[in-house]
């Protein structure tokens, strides 16, 4: 085999701009019940090895590693969040009583179109900040919309089996209801 024949593979080097690539980490609101978090690994081991790398070498290349097992590591968790976030406000809608569902609904749809008039406002920003709130304004808008549609989900599955004659069942008295 002819060695000036064979093709190079270009190495990638990483640098910590690359963590931005896809959807920011998702933002969780203050009202989420601590079960929706429970047993995700929040990478913050990773993260703390990927700092003192960067604290060590000064510079993004020596710690290649790091930034590849953090990245691994935060789209995992990214995903695994947001499906809970999403199964947690289906089931809300699903069970909690029909007014209160109604109630976080709307919340939720005040949430989203607040998001969009900030999405306006950051999009006369420019240069790197502006990117960075756009980035993660998208984020943020895309979660909350799709929090949305599963919270109108589990509120239409409700809908729809009492209109068929299965009933919902009404919950008791004492029940506590967590948002998430």
């Amino acid at each position: 085999m002819d060695v000036d024949k064979q093709e190079t593979m270009e190495e990638t080097i990483l640098v910590g701009d690359d963590l931005m690539r896809g959807p920011p980490s998702p933002v969780i609101p203050k009202d989420i019940a601590s079960h929706v978090l429970e047993g995700v690994e929040l990478c913050d081991g990773i993260l703390r090895n990927l700092f003192l790398c960067l604290q060590i070498n000064d510079i993004e290349p020596f710690c290649q590693d790091e930034i590849v097992l953090y990245r691994q590591c935060a789209e995992k968790r990214d995903k695994e969040i947001r499906e809970r976030m999403q199964d947690s406000e289906y089931k809300l809608g699903f069970s909690m009583p029909l007014e209160g569902a109604k109630e976080r609904a709307t919340q939720l749809q005040s949430e989203v179109t607040q998001l969009e008039r900030r999405m306006i406002l950051a999009s006369g920003l420019e240069g790197m900040e502006g990117f960075r709130q756009r980035w993660s304004l998208h984020g943020q808008l895309e979660d909350t919309r799709k929090r949305l549609e599963a919270l109108n989900r589990g509120i239409g599955k409700r809908e729809n089996q009492s209109s068929t004659g299965e009933g919902a069942k009404s919950s008791p008295a004492g029940k506590r209801w967590f948002f998430w």
